[in-house]
């Protein structure tokens, strides 16, 4: 058991060398897309505590993700002298509140009618967004805001704006956290309690849980983690629109790197994202049709592997271990 211990401690400190040096050896175009790779984690793993750890299946996950930039993007501009935290924290208050605003709704259905009831909910952010031009800048959305520094504690201050390097370590303080913050949340008493609404939401009902309540808690958490990597995807590109925030493939992108990577398991769509991303790099190399392969890798995931690349890691390990076993008697 201390030998266990002492091995993963080991690998989390080779893990974080490997995060913190990642700049010194990688190219910038190899940063960027790391940054993209981090943001779309954080943004999996919130729609994964919804379908991985409460069984519900949103195809609206995006309008979380998307208003989120919208409020940092109009308060970094409108607002003289605001920190960068500040100005996250406002977008992704307007995420929570969102959400708090449709729990109601939400929280009363499942299945399907959950699915529709965000795609509409979806595609009516998005067409607000296109309409709403003195607010949103329409299609071309809101760009070249300036971006103050990340500053901590007074003790570092980096500049962030035309600086990748920078913006890199920025990324990855945040969406760290974000990250730690989810794993907590699932271990929880109250995490455990969501995987129950999962399994069996009339037997959570009859323990005395309140479901309802419930589902309204982990819908709003999982719209704030949505809204944390929504905040730092437009200020990466220092640019938050309708197409790149809160179109539908946005939602689909989350889906996608999910299912590939293992719902239900925490770790499951940061390996989905990764695959998706290295899919992604491969196949524009060639055409343009990213999305027809993509569909195709998921065809292929649900028919033969439906627990995911986190089902297959689990698998080997398994028969790992009891190979292990027979040799050992």
């Amino acid at each position: 058991m201390r030998e266990k211990k002492v091995i993963k401690i080991f690998l989390w400190v080779i893990l974080a060398a490997f995060l913190l040096g990642y700049p010194k050896f990688f190219g910038m175009y190899y940063v960027n897309l790391f940054v993209t790779f981090m943001v779309f984690a954080v943004f999996s793993l919130s729609f994964n505590m919804l379908l991985g750890f409460t069984g519900l299946l949103s195809f609206g996950h995006a309008i979380f993700f998307g208003i989120s930039g919208y409020g940092t993007a109009l308060a970094l501009r409108h607002i003289e002298g605001i920190s960068l935290f500040s100005a996250i924290g406002i977008g992704v208050m307007g995420a929570v509140i969102l959400a708090i605003i449709l729990c109601p709704v939400v929280v009363r259905v499942t299945g399907t009618a959950f699915a529709m009831v965000h795609l509409a909910f979806g595609q009516l952010m998005y067409v607000l967004a296109l309409k709403l031009r003195n607010i949103t800048g329409g299609e071309d959305g809101i760009g070249n805001f300036p971006i103050p520094d990340f500053s901590l504690f007074g003790l570092v201050s980096l500049p962030l704006k035309n600086n990748p390097l920078n913006f890199y370590y920025f990324a990855l303080f945040i969406l760290g956290i974000s990250t730690w913050l989810m794993w907590f949340f699932t271990k929880t008493p109250f995490g455990q309690i969501q995987i129950g609404i999962r399994d069996n939401a009339k037997r959570i009902d009859y323990l005395g849980f309140k479901v309802p309540q419930s589902k309204a808690v982990i819908y709003v958490a999982s719209a704030l983690f949505a809204g944390v990597a929504g905040s730092v995807y437009g200020l990466f590109h220092n640019l938050v629109s309708a197409d790149g925030s809160l179109n539908v493939l946005v939602s689909f992108t989350a889906i996608t790197a999910t299912l590939i990577g293992g719902i239900g398991s925490f770790f499951g769509p940061i390996w989905g994202t990764a695959i998706f991303q290295i899919l992604e790099e491969i196949t524009i190399r060639f055409t343009e049709q990213v999305e027809l392969v993509t569909g195709v890798v998921m065809i292929l995931v649900i028919m033969y592997a439906p627990r995911g690349f986190a089902g297959f890691l689990a698998l080997l390990k398994m028969r790992w271990q009891m190979l292990q076993a027979k040799r050992g008697q």
